[in-house]
């Protein structure tokens, strides 16, 4: 049991947990992974494939996923959740933006707010850096809060568990 929660549990795939070789691309974030809506595992793992091709950026880590009950909107299936480290050139709201592309690009259709969906992409940090604008606050509000990031954010600080 994670936190002593048994509605909590880790899962490995083939990319989750992973490393992959650094680019020395100028900025390093940590980029919440989320979903619940059809084989999120699969989906998942096809994201960081076409994140690895397309260029934008790179990923450099990947923690395991967890899965976890929803909140805010409780009547819906279980989420999985994971912490991607990734390095880009991107500023951080080209990235923001970037992200939002590629969840349309796999499924991700906004309904209404804590919604199921196929894929949730959130910037949780970005370097060292504090902003706030209207569309975007770095570090992610309340990512503290949230043990779907949280517990995943944990497999990253030392590489193992």
């Amino acid at each position: 049991m994670l936190y002593s929660n048994p509605k909590l549990s880790i899962i490995r795939t083939k990319y989750f947990p992973t490393t992959f070789r650094d680019h020395g691309l100028a900025h390093r974030a940590i980029i919440g992974m989320g979903g619940n809506v059809g084989d999120v595992a699969s989906r998942f793992e096809r994201v960081i494939c076409y994140l690895q091709r397309a260029g934008r950026l790179r990923v450099l880590q990947t923690a395991p996923l967890l899965k976890n009950p929803p909140f805010g909107f409780l009547d819906q299936p279980d989420f999985l959740n994971t912490v991607v480290l990734i390095e880009t050139d991107l500023s951080p709201l080209e990235l923001i933006r970037y992200l939002l592309w590629v969840e349309k690009r796999f499924g991700r259709k906004r309904t209404f707010k804590n919604a199921p969906r196929t894929l949730d992409l959130d910037i949780i940090f970005y370097d060292d850096l504090r902003m706030k604008t209207m569309r975007l606050e770095v570090p992610h509000p309340k990512f503290h809060e949230r043990e779907s990031v949280m517990i995943p954010l944990g497999y990253l600080k030392d590489g193992s568990r």
